[in-house]
């Protein structure tokens, strides 16, 4: 902020809400923290003050009317925020996450003469990137709960089980293991299939493969890994091969990463080495970073150029998809980069 001339940040996505102060709003509820130049941070919060935050000053606002929720949280948060500085008190230049920049510029920022505002997300994002102690205890919490999903998973698919029940029993599995309800448990339930929710009355079917493409997210951080398992436990010669290139490109990963490594050239390594197995069986990217939010940098992908830096936490998901392989096999793992290599932070077993 010194170096760039910034009176105040504001921010109101609730990973950055939370990366600043520590207090993580309810998923239905808004929240916003102030940072000013001389350093006095205040913490917008809905209903009552939290415990414990890293802030000079907390306000609060109603996000519920006799317990219903109101639509115009961001609207009401950014008022209570105004008021809290006074009408005269906004410095000449403010900068935003743009989360909520309409509502944020029509009203904590709306002033009658001339302001700047600039966007902040980058730079915080890019502070986000390396993962302090607190947040990587956070983080391996999160993935002892997927690890513990995977082993129910491998107790119970057989032939005949149905979608819905592993995600029943794999929710159990993860909420016993943290103590408490989780933000989210990951998005790929289905068997038969590249990925997506689970569905009614549809069973695993003996021959076919299970991707469970699993993210538990413990206090606001995510862990990402995905195991794939044959249905009958007997996976054919070509799931077999198909496996083995995945498993290998993982091993590349390992061998490979460091701080400065390219993101981008790591892809097409992957892409390369997978293509080998059978030319655009592997569609999607190589993976990208995790922490408050589910994908984050390093993106190891096409589409961006990022390098490793150390402090980074990733995760790694080659896959190869084909109709011979019913349908699919995907391997993931979650790594640390530290100064030399990285730390593998997942230990399940990748075996069909």
């Amino acid at each position: 902020m010194q170096r760039d001339g910034i009176g105040r940040v504001v921010l109101t996505r609730p990973e950055n809400v939370q990366y600043l102060t520590g207090f993580r709003p309810h998923r239905l509820m808004s929240a916003m923290v102030a940072l000013d130049a001389d350093g006095n941070c205040t913490l917008v919060a809905p209903n009552t003050e939290p415990e414990g935050v890293a802030a000079d000053k907390c306000v609060t606002f109603e996000a519920q009317r006799l317990c219903t929720l109101r639509q115009d949280q961001d609207l009401a948060a950014a008022a209570k925020l105004q008021n809290s500085f006074g009408r005269y008190s906004q410095p000449s230049t403010i900068a935003v996450d743009f989360a909520s920049a309409d509502s944020l510029l029509r009203t904590a920022l709306e002033r009658k003469h001339d302001h700047a505002v600039t966007d902040i997300e980058p730079e915080l994002l890019r502070l986000r990137r390396k993962k302090d102690p607190d947040e990587l205890a956070m983080i391996r919490r999160s993935i002892d709960c997927t690890e513990a999903m995977y082993a129910r998973a491998r107790e119970i698919i057989e032939p005949g089980i149905s979608e819905l029940r592993v995600f029943n029993e794999l929710q159990s599995a993860a909420v016993e293991t943290a103590g408490e309800m989780l933000i989210a448990t990951g998005n790929d339930y289905q068997c038969n299939s590249p990925g997506g929710p689970p569905r009614k009355d549809v069973v695993a079917e003996d021959g076919q493969l299970y991707i469970l493409d699993l993210g538990p997210c413990y206090r606001g951080y995510y862990a990402d890994n995905c195991r794939t398992f044959a249905v009958n436990r007997k996976p054919t010669d070509e799931q077999l091969s198909a496996w083995e290139s995945i498993a290998g490109v993982l091993t590349m990963v390992e061998e490979t990463v460091k701080p400065g490594a390219s993101a981008k050239q790591l892809y097409f390594k992957a892409k390369e080495k997978l293509d080998g197995w059978k030319k655009s069986a592997f569609f999607h990217h190589l993976g990208h970073g995790i922490g408050l939010y589910p994908h984050e940098a390093p993106h190891l992908n096409s589409n961006w150029d990022d390098e490793f830096q150390e402090g980074d936490v990733f995760t790694a998901e080659p896959g190869l998809y084909s109709e011979e392989l019913k349908a699919g096999i995907r391997l993931e793992q979650n790594y640390l980069v530290t100064a030399d290599g990285v730390e593998r932070l997942t230990s399940f077993p990748l075996e069909l």
